[in-house]
């Protein structure tokens, strides 16, 4: 593994079971990696698999197949201690603050719990540590005696930031933490995370389903669909260079402020098959105007097809 790679994601699988003994495969043999002080930026519509397969990250969720390592160590397979061991390095920024906090907790208690659960402050350092952490995010120091429910939607993000980045981790997963929030909301929230990451080193993986504002912060993006990645790409290219039909189809059903308004919006015609009964070939062949009859008997395979870029379509040739 590369020293510049922080985490690698190896042939992860997690399926679960469903009634009539039937298997929901909600990712399938996905493999990532996430490197030292950029951001992995993985989007798809709801349902794709992205949420399930972030957990597995964190581990709240463990893999039915695969492997992820952190640092050379595979991390799905910690218990105990040392699994407690590793949390602070690995923190999660939820979609929605106000189901993440307590609330009858004000914000000073909020953002001080990690480092009481793990005994690295005292009670008494607690209103210091908590205006330090609000300054990192740009709050007012007096917020820390505010409840979460009298702060507005971006402010409560910025709580949950704050809370996350306490136990100074390496690694921050963010689940669709700005889908919630305004517009311009969303911006200086992005703004925000940036700054950290510029200032602390920290890696992320941003989680959305509005690719044009993923393209703007991530390194690189793996789009996917139907608990498949099927394209993987620098952000900066996927504007330009998006080659996947379904990552096509997703940038031409932008419908935001960032989007260029010059051109014509194309919804993405009929919609994804149940995850319990993904057909056989390409997952995307109900939905794709270039559908070929390989395409319908022989999953594609995810290939290099450029320089950082690779797709899974029968159409794109290989490097």
């Amino acid at each position: 593994m590369s020293d510049k790679m922080i985490l690698t994601a190896e042939h992860i699988t997690k399926k679960f079971p469903a009634s009539g003994k039937r298997v929901l495969t909600a990712c399938d043999d996905i493999n990532l990696t996430l490197c030292q002080g950029e951001t992995l930026g993985i989007v798809g519509e709801s349902g794709c698999g992205k949420s399930t397969f972030v957990k597995m990250i964190v581990n709240i969720l463990k893999p039915t197949e695969g492997k992820i390592l952190y640092r050379g160590q595979d991390i799905t397979k910690l218990k105990g201690e040392k699994l407690r061991r590793l949390r602070p390095k690995i923190q999660m920024v939820f979609q929605d603050p106000s189901a993440a906090f307590h609330p009858k907790m004000k914000v000073m208690d909020i953002v001080t719990e990690p480092l009481m659960n793990f005994r690295l402050i005292k009670q008494s350092e607690k209103e210091e540590k908590a205006k330090e952490l609000l300054r990192m995010v740009e709050l007012p120091e007096d917020y820390i005696y505010r409840f979460p429910h009298s702060m507005s939607g971006g402010q409560r993000q910025r709580v949950g930031i704050a809370r996350a980045l306490a136990l100074e981790p390496e690694i921050i997963v963010c689940d669709e933490a700005t889908s919630a929030l305004d517009v311009s909301v969303q911006d200086r929230i992005i703004e925000l995370l940036v700054k950290l990451q510029k200032e602390k080193g920290i890696s992320f993986i941003f989680i959305c389903h509005d690719v044009a504002l993923v393209q703007s912060l991530a390194h690189q993006v793996a789009v996917m669909y139907l608990g498949n990645v099927v394209e993987i790409l620098p952000g900066k290219d996927v504007r330009t260079n998006a080659r996947h039909p379904y990552t096509k189809a997703l940038l031409g059903a932008i419908f935001s402020a960032r989007m260029d308004f010059t051109k014509e919006i194309k919804s993405i015609e009929s919609e994804a098959p149940s995850p319990l009964n993904v057909p056989a070939g390409c997952p995307f062949q109900n939905r794709c105007s270039q559908c070929m009859e390989i395409c319908k008997v022989k999953k594609p395979e995810l290939r290099k097809i450029g320089e950082g870029h690779q797709a899974a379509c029968h159409k794109l040739k290989s490097l």
